[in-house]
């Protein structure tokens, strides 16, 4: 057994455990019928003598467990991490015992955490990032227009009707008509919108494919012929690089060509420093939790794990669907998020730590005016005020442990 797992017995009785089960008698006497009396009115020696004293046992539990772990913990002292188990070991009309396992904080030897020999990466940005930026905005506002008497084009919209036919026979779901179909989206099986490619308007093509590996059980590498009319073809015609352009990506500022690379150049350094930022930090703290030495408990892992399912069951809520959906869509079991999850919990649980301990080690204060200073970020950031903030987003507990947090990070970048 791990030195952070406590197993406590504790045995209440007496008073407490009398008041217990006279609350549940009165609970179970409100519904309770026997003849003889009105509901709700039997008298409890009457009860006990129909019904017995064991149906009283597991509201009194219900309600007396958490005076035992209370008791559990502050007779020995504990500060537990995780939810304790419970095993109810004895009950009678004396006594209740119960054996808690509780968990607390894991044991921790921190090794090397400041001075680590990590180098944040160099920023660069290249003309060609520059002009690939620029060919999205111009592709994004670009105007589609009908492309007559000529060929199609990889990223023209081609109209199409198509016919599949697997076995010589015609496949079900497998055709369409006045169907556009962007080139090079890759949108339908491989092969398919490279047969279009290079066709006129009214050409008719007929083309044998393969379904891949990974399609639907019913068809995957089976051979496929489709019949293929192009109907009609539209392509983009890019925006001018001009000022108006410039307005309506709004950029006030820009004027010229140069002005744009400029500003396009800026935006695109300031996102990679950014993402270097980033990978500096998570190259840093993980080296220092590789340094450090961690006696882990399961228990940890699992109900991280559960948070990061509530947490995603939260965001898949905001799309309209339940976890259970998700999991149908993608195939997969409970056990199989849970084992996806478990090595992203298991690394969220050891930073976690680390940083809680370099936050003792180094004697890390949060003042009132830096608790303040962030609650009023968060109220202009969430356009409330610092009451909103406190009741619906982060108590002062909370944001001092964050930037208690963010300041072990910044010793450990030293």
């Amino acid at each position: 057994m791990k030195k952070n797992v406590h197993e406590i017995d504790i045995t209440i009785k007496g008073e407490d455990w009398e008041k217990a089960l006279d609350a549940s008698f009165k609970k179970k006497q409100k519904d309770v019928k026997i003849d003889g009396f009105r509901k709700g009115s039997v008298p409890k020696k009457i009860y006990l003598q129909k019904v017995g004293i064991e149906s009283l046992y597991m509201d009194a539990i219900d309600a007396i467990v958490p005076v035992a772990y209370k008791k559990a913990i502050d007779e020995n002292k504990l500060i537990p991490v995780a939810e304790p188990k419970l095993d109810i070991t004895n009950v009678s009309k004396d006594e209740v015992s119960f054996k808690f396992t509780i968990i607390t904080k894991p044991e921790i030897k921190l090794g090397d955490y400041k001075n680590l020999g990590i180098k944040k990466d160099t920023v660069k940005v290249s003309a060609k990032e520059i002009e690939e930026e620029i060919k999205k905005l111009q592709t994004k506002f670009a105007e589609i227009v009908d492309k007559d008497g000529k060929k199609a084009e990889k990223n023209d919209t081609a109209t199409i009707d198509f016919e599949g036919y697997v076995d010589g026979k015609k496949l079900e779901g497998g055709s369409g008509q006045n169907y556009p179909l962007e080139l090079g989206s890759n949108t339908f099986i491989p092969g398919f919108e490279d047969a279009v490619i290079g066709m006129e308007i009214n050409e008719e093509k007929s083309v044998d494919l393969k379904f891949p590996e990974n399609y639907t059980e019913e068809l995957k590498n089976k051979d496929v012929t489709f019949k293929i009319t192009l109907k009609g073809l539209k392509t983009k015609v890019l925006p001018e690089l001009n000022e108006d352009f410039y307005l309506d990506l709004g950029y006030d500022d820009v004027k010229t060509e140069d002005d744009l690379k400029k500003k396009i150049k800026e935006q695109i350094k300031a996102s990679k420093e950014k993402e270097a930022d980033n990978k500096y930090t998570e190259d840093c703290v993980a080296k220092a939790a590789e340094n450090m030495t961690i006696d882990l408990n399961e228990e940890l892992i699992d109900e991280e794990i559960h948070h990061m399912m509530h947490n995603m069951e939260d965001r898949l809520k905001m799309q309209g669907l339940s976890l259970e959906q998700y999991m149908s869509f993608a195939g997969i079991t409970h056990d199989d998020l849970h084992k996806q999850m478990k090595p992203e919990a298991e690394k969220s649980v050891k930073y976690r730590y680390l940083l809680e301990e370099v936050a003792d080690k180094e004697n890390i204060e949060v003042s009132d005016d830096e608790i303040k200073d962030r609650m009023e970020e968060f109220a202009k950031e969430y356009d409330m005020s610092v009451d909103e903030v406190k009741k619906e987003i982060a108590s002062d507990d909370m944001i001092k442990y964050d930037i208690r947090m963010h300041k072990a990070i910044e010793i450990i970048q030293k």
